[in-house]
């Protein structure tokens, strides 16, 4: 009994020793993982600036709120960058998510020079964000405008009663959680939306007014929620200028007297680390291979979990969307 109590002992403490190990080797190889991705990731770039460059930022894509963004166009504003150029290529995104972004480049503009350079797309929340800039340059197939606000709420109630489902509710108020999807939207919270959306549009409408001079007549031109390439929008006011990045650069040169043949540095909007899908693999694969697979698993479901939120859009959008696109 005594040595089979020692061979348990024994036993015990190996297994205590060998999970010390195995976490102490994780730990060290997710730390070396994470060093080598500051050291190659956006995230390495984007916390330094070079003396006397200017810094190139990209905004594409869908547009939301983020506030990690926001801290690094704060932090780009701190550096000793000379001027900021701009690149959207985006079709909008949510109303809040674009004020927030057009605020924060208000914010930068006043500390240094920027400008804004349309790639292919600057539309509804886009646009929103690019007329934060007092100079934007697009190329004569870019497309910009798209002023106005969307509110898109799908709605199956036909299809539950044709598969007998009934949704049963208690609320306080008839507009609470309206509209809802599961019936037919009332008048009253058709009512309610359409002061929503109206208001967020005479907001939209109103800086676009401000921020490019507009008379109440080209506004009603441009503000149908249509889309116009760089060469119409010039003449629209929408734009100051056709061209790209060079173009850009020699605006900064001459009417902002930044010093010629700067070099050009990309400023990388920081991502999370669970954005960085490189770096979420490897620290899930060593983990694995250190026998701890549970940890892995987490690892791989938070990164799913990530991309499932990115899919999904809440609130009033400002957003262009082509027909024939669903």
């Amino acid at each position: 009994m005594s040595l089979d109590s020692d061979v348990i002992v024994d036993r015990r403490r190996m297994r205590r020793k060998l999970t010390f190990w195995r976490v102490s080797a994780a730990v060290i190889a997710i730390a070396a993982i994470v060093a080598i991705g500051v050291m190659v990731s956006p995230r390495g770039r984007s916390t330094f600036t070079s003396a006397g460059s200017i810094e190139r930022v990209n905004i594409e894509g869908l547009i939301r709120s983020n506030q990690e963004r926001v801290e690094a166009l704060e932090r780009l504003g701190k550096s000793n960058a000379a001027a900021v150029i701009v690149h959207i290529n985006s079709p909008g995104g949510t109303t809040a998510g674009s004020e927030q972004l057009y605020n924060a480049l208000t914010e930068l503009k006043a500390k240094k020079p920027l400008v804004v350079v349309v790639e292919g797309l600057a539309a509804s929340g886009g646009y929103i964000a690019a007329i934060a800039a007092d100079h934007i340059v697009a190329q004569q197939s870019s497309l910009v405008g798209s002023i106005g606000v969307l509110f898109q709420y799908p709605n199956v109630a036909e299809l539950l009663k044709t598969i007998g489902v009934k949704i049963e509710e208690v609320k306080s108020s008839p507009l609470k959680a309206a509209p809802n999807g599961y019936e037919p939207t009332s008048p009253e919270a058709r009512a309610a939306l359409d002061a929503l959306v109206k208001d967020s549009y005479a907001w939209f409408r109103g800086l676009v007014k401000e921020r490019r001079g507009m008379d109440d007549e080209l506004l009603e031109k441009v503000a149908d929620g249509r889309v116009f390439t760089g060469r119409q929008a010039v003449d629209l006011k929408l734009i100051d200028q056709l061209g790209d990045e060079r173009t850009a650069i020699a605006w900064l040169v001459e009417q902002k007297k930044v010093k010629k043949d700067l070099p050009v540095r990309d400023y990388k909007l920081s991502p999370s680390f669970g954005d960085l899908t490189f770096l979420r693999t490897a620290a899930s694969v060593t983990l694995d291979a250190l026998g701890l697979r549970g940890i892995a698993q987490q690892i791989e479901r938070a990164g799913m979990t990530q991309a499932v939120d990115r899919l999904s859009l809440d609130g009033m959008l400002a957003l262009w969307e082509p027909a024939g696109t669903n």
